[in-house]
C-alpha cells in the first residue's frame, strides 16, 4: 500500500492533487494531526476494503505538525512503510495572483498581507520541502494540466495518458443516456428492423452489420462524423478531459446504433485510443 504525504504552499494545487488521488481510489484525509498518521495507516491497512494507498495532506493549517513530523515519519518508516512526500510549489507572483482572483486571505497569518503570509509559509515549510520525494512547480500549469501531470506521476507514467473513448449504443424509445458527452442520432439510416430476415438479429451479427455499413449514406455519415471527432477529441484532450462518452442512438438500440458503435470502436482503437463499447438496449424490444 502506498503512503503519500501531500504538502506545499497554499494556492499551489494541493486540492487538485487530492481530487486526483480520490479518483484513483486512494483514502485521503486533509489536515489530520500528524500524530494520528500511524494510527490511520494501520487502520486502513487492516480494513476489509482494500485501497491502493493513503494520502495525508499536511500544510500550514496544522501548525503542530511542524514540531513533530520528523519523529512521526521515522515511526512510520520503522514499521516497514515507505513514505512519498509530494510538495507543491509556485512562484510568489503566481500565488499572489491566485489569492487575488479568489479573494481569499492567506491561512498562514491571521493578519497581514498575502505576500507576508507566503513568505512566512515558505519559511515554515522549507524543511519539509527539502525532504520531498517529488516537487511540482505549478506556476505555469492550469488546473487541467496539473491534473494530467499529477495523474501521470501517481500512475508512474512517463508520457501523456491515452484518452479513453466510451462508445455506447442506445434506443431513443428508452431515453437518451444522461452520462453522454456527445449524442448522435442515426435514425436517418435504413432500418434493418423492417427487413424480415434481419429483424431477429442485432448489429453484432455480420449480416446486419453489412446491411448498415454498405449503404452509401452510412459511408458518408461515418466519414463526416469521424472527421468531426478527429477535431473534437484532441480539443477535449487539451482541456484535460481524459474520458469521453459518445452515445449513438437509433429507434430501438439493437441494429443501426450497435453496428456503428462497433465500427467506431475499431476506428478509435486503430488511432491508439483506449476504447470501451457498450450496448445499453441491445436486449430490449
Amino acid at each position: 500500500m502506498r503512503i503519500l504525504v501531500i504538502s506545499g504552499l497554499s494556492g499551489s494545487g494541493k486540492s487538485t492533487a487530492v481530487r486526483v488521488l480520490e479518483d484513483e481510489g486512494f483514502f485521503c484525509i486533509d489536515n489530520l494531526p500528524v500524530q494520528l498518521f500511524p494510527t490511520i495507516i494501520d487502520l486502513v491497512r487492516k480494513a476489509e476494503e482494500k485501497v491502493p494507498g493513503v494520502a495525508l495532506v499536511m500544510d500550514i493549517r496544522g501548525r503542530d505538525f511542524l514540531k513533530g513530523y520528523e519523529r512521526v515519519f521515522q515511526e512510520i518508516r520503522e514499521a516497514g512503510n515507505t513514505i512519498e512526500i509530494v510538495f507543491f510549489d509556485a512562484t510568489d507572483e503566481v500565488l499572489i495572483r491566485r489569492f487575488s482572483e479568489t479573494r481569499r486571505r492567506h491561512p498562514a497569518l491571521e493578519s497581514g498581507s498575502v505576500p507576508e503570509g507566503i513568505r512566512y509559509e515558505r519559511d515554515q515549510l522549507a524543511g519539509l520541502r527539502r525532504q520531498a520525494t517529488l516537487v511540482i512547480d505549478t506556476s505555469e500549469l492550469n488546473v487541467h494540466q496539473l491534473k494530467e501531470l499529477f495523474t501521470a506521476k501517481v500512475k508512474g507514467e512517463s508520457g501523456p495518458r491515452r484518452m479513453t473513448i466510451q462508445l455506447q449504443s442506445f434506443g431513443y424509445r428508452y431515453g437518451i443516456p444522461l452520462e453522454s458527452d456527445l449524442v448522435m442520432d442515426v435514425r436517418f439510416l435504413p432500418n434493418p428492423h423492417f427487413v424480415p430476415e434481419l429483424k431477429p438479429f442485432t448489429g453484432l451479427d455480420a449480416s446486419v452489420r453489412a446491411y448498415v455499413l454498405e449503404k452509401p449514406e452510412t459511408a458518408e455519415f461515418l466519414k463526416s462524423f469521424t472527421d468531426l471527432l478527429g477535431f473534437l477529441v484532441p480539443s477535449y484532450r487539451r482541456e484535460g478531459k481524459s474520458y469521453l462518452t459518445v452515445s449513438i442512438g437509433c429507434t430501438g438500440g439493437r441494429h443501426r446504433s450497435v453496428a456503428l458503435v462497433e465500427e467506431l470502436g475499431r476506428f478509435f482503437a486503430d488511432k491508439g485510443f483506449a476504447v470501451k463499447t457498450t450496448h445499453r438496449d441491445i436486449e430490449k424490444g
